[in-house]
């Protein structure tokens, strides 16, 4: 018996001991995969007088990110905004709204053909966006500071950008060789990763939340029919033996005048307001939340708006009165009865904001025929195709070459709603650049090239069934940039901002901090900005904005009001820089252009530098009228 124990308590043993030794051998393979972790990405094995220089790196990751999340806040989730589709004299709203002179794709808009259109992005596109805004700005991380001081800092051109944005904060992964070396003391590293503070993902998912409760319960359309009802003749009846007269000039006035007062006391239900009155209860939109961050609802008097109204006499809306006829005089009064049918459609700015960071988006409320539109399908299109790319199954062939039919080898991927799938590379074959492969199945998907030196180019293809697409990519070339403000080079505190944009592609340069462009052949609408420092600073003001709204009780059911006044607090400002020159100029750059000289030099004219604030009005209007001197060198 006791030797059966004992067998039994060495087997036991035996057993621990197995235990023990894998999770030595598990928590060592642990311990090296963090060791090697930490040399391929620098965290832990970079030398001490070299750290100045890769803390600067992964600084300048984090303001470029920072940037890029904020024109993301900034532009309704877009950097690269949609292809621009403009308005027309039966429906004025384009697919933007321009907002300070900055362009804000529409959510949710009704295009001047009368189609209702979407707009909003996923968080997969803006992640795809801030990849691609990434790759063109890290590589113009300025070391020459650290070169002055004798390191030796080489950064590969090659870059690849993963984000994910998350509520509070956004992961950027950067896949990038950078070697630095400074006396016998050197560093290389491939990836590098960078956890940025920001609000990004925590305001976009808001919006959304925000966006969603407007579609169903069209809120938005029920405030306008109120104020319509409230500032216009719709219907009713007056006590009066002669008629009555309308302008419909005078109306628009009167409604654009209240939409621009009311909107503005538009709130989510949450703790960033208080409530001073029982009754302003009516302003409060229940979203299924309580909101920690400031919302706000913005209409201006200055964007587009659509008013139409019937029975409509050459501009005036006349009712006539009933008792003059013969044989009612027995009633001894008269009354005027009317009625008058409505389309309205204007847009609104939402903005969710907390401290310096923002994000805002527009819709159009649309009421037609005295009613709220009718809502979209909520249900819509999924942000994600589930399987996509597993699923290749419709051979399609892919011929790559530049604009003067030479094949080029291109990275091919293919795009279905929000999901991209790599397929390959086109590569040389008896004369052309070819790539012959399975692709997923889907209408009105995208065809994705990109190859080095060139802009990347897409194409509208349906890969249901096999087919032949032929892709032609513009050569981009980069230039040195000049701009001069009256002939003289934009420096010291001044700096330059400039758009070129064409129906493909939208560049923007920050003067002198970025001094090159790259550019394809094409068509350019050229921008210029030129701000200098200056010490105006816009006063603070409260201002008292008054409303009719029905009273309660009785009275209220027969149509009667009461004036309610609220107070409208605007904080005072500092305006640290303004605009002070700049111009427009429509200009075609050639491929001669483009391959034969090495600068592109832009003079723009002085306005001189704000000293009241009217003269940042007139400035920035300056920036329409003013042409620019473009010129190839």
């Amino acid at each position: 018996m006791a030797n059966s124990f004992q067998k039994k308590r060495l087997s036991k043993r035996g057993q621990v001991t197995i235990f023990i030794i894998a999770a030595i051998v598990i928590l060592a393979g642990v311990g090296l995969f963090f060791i090697v972790k930490g040399n391929i990405d620098g965290e832990i094995s970079i030398p001490k007088d070299l750290e100045q220089v890769y803390v600067y790196y992964l600084e300048c990751i984090n303001q470029e990110a920072s940037l890029g999340a904020m024109i993301l806040g900034e532009h309704g989730g877009y950097i690269e905004t949609p292809e621009f589709s403009a308005g027309s004299s039966y429906m004025p709203f384009s697919s933007q709204l321009d907002f300070l002179g900055n362009p804000v794709p529409y959510w949710y808009y009704i295009s001047g053909n009368g189609v209702v259109k979407e707009q909003v992005p996923s968080k997969g596109d803006m992640e795809g966006q801030l990849n691609e805004f990434l790759e063109g700005r890290i590589n113009d991380c300025d070391f020459s500071s650290f070169v002055n001081l004798g390191f030796e800092v080489e950064l590969e051109r090659e870059i690849v950008v993963s984000s994910k944005i998350n509520d509070n904060s956004i992961d950027v992964s950067v896949d990038q060789d950078i070697k630095i070396k400074s006396g016998n003391s050197s560093w290389q590293g491939v990836r590098h990763s960078k956890k940025v503070d920001s609000s990004l993902g925590d305001f976009y998912k808001l919006s959304k939340k925000i966006y969603e409760n407007i579609k169903e319960t069209m809120f938005l359309e029920a405030y306008g029919i109120d104020i319509l009802r409230l500032y216009a003749p719709v219907d009713g009846t007056e006590i009066s033996c002669s008629p009555k007269i309308w302008g419909v000039g005078e109306i628009r006035e009167n409604v654009t005048r209240a939409l621009e007062a009311n909107t503005g006391f538009i709130k989510v239900k949450g703790d960033y307001y208080d409530l001073n009155k029982e009754e302003h209860k009516y302003f409060v939109q229940e979203i299924g939340e309580n909101v920690d961050v400031n919302v706000n609802f913005l209409y201006s008097r200055e964007w587009p708006m659509k008013m139409e109204v019937w029975p409509n006499e050459g501009g005036l809306l006349v009712a006539e009165p009933v008792g003059l006829e013969e044989g009612m005089g027995m009633l001894g009064f008269c009354y005027v009865p009317y009625h008058f049918v409505y389309d309205l459609a204007y847009p609104v700015l939402v903005q969710t904001y907390y401290n310096d960071e923002m994000f805002q988006f527009p819709v159009v409320v649309y009421i037609n025929k005295n009613k709220p539109r009718v809502p979209l399908d909520t249900a819509g299109v999924p942000n994600q195709v589930s399987e996509l790319c597993e699923h290749k199954n419709t051979e399609m062939t892919v011929y790559t070459y530049d604009r003067n039919l030479n094949p080029v080898e291109a990275q091919i991927e293919f795009k279905c709603f929000d999901t991209t799938c790599n397929i390959g590379r086109t590569s040389l074959s008896g004369g052309d650049s070819i790539l012959i492969k399975e692709f997923p199945q889907c209408v009105n998907g995208f065809i994705i090239a990109r190859a080095e030196g060139y802009r990347s180019t897409k194409e509208l293809v349906s890969s249901v069934s096999a087919g032949v697409i032929s892709i032609f990519l513009d050569k981009e070339y980069e230039l040195d940039l000049d701009i001069l403000k009256d002939g003289s080079l934009v420096s010291g505190d001044d700096y330059a901002v400039v758009t070129f944009k064409n129906k493909n592609q939208s560049r923007t340069v920050s003067y002198p901090d970025q001094k090159t462009v790259k550019l394809t052949e094409g068509q350019y609408e050229i921008k210029t900005y030129i701000y200098s420092n200056t010490d105006l600073m816009l006063q603070g003001s409260s201002t008292p904005k008054c409303i009719d709204v029905p009273k309660s009780g009785l009275f209220g059911i027969f149509g009667a009001t009461e004036e309610k006044c609220f107070n409208l607090d605007v904080p005072g400002q500092d305006v640290g820089f303004a605009i002070s020159g700049g111009g427009t100029q429509n200009y075609y750059v050639s491929d001669s252009e483009l391959e034969f000289t090495e600068k592109i030099v832009i003079d723009a004219e002085g306005f001189g530098v704000p000293t009241k604030i009217e003269d940042l009005q007139i400035n920035y209007n300056n920036i329409e009228n003013s042409r620019l001197d473009v010129r190839f060198e």
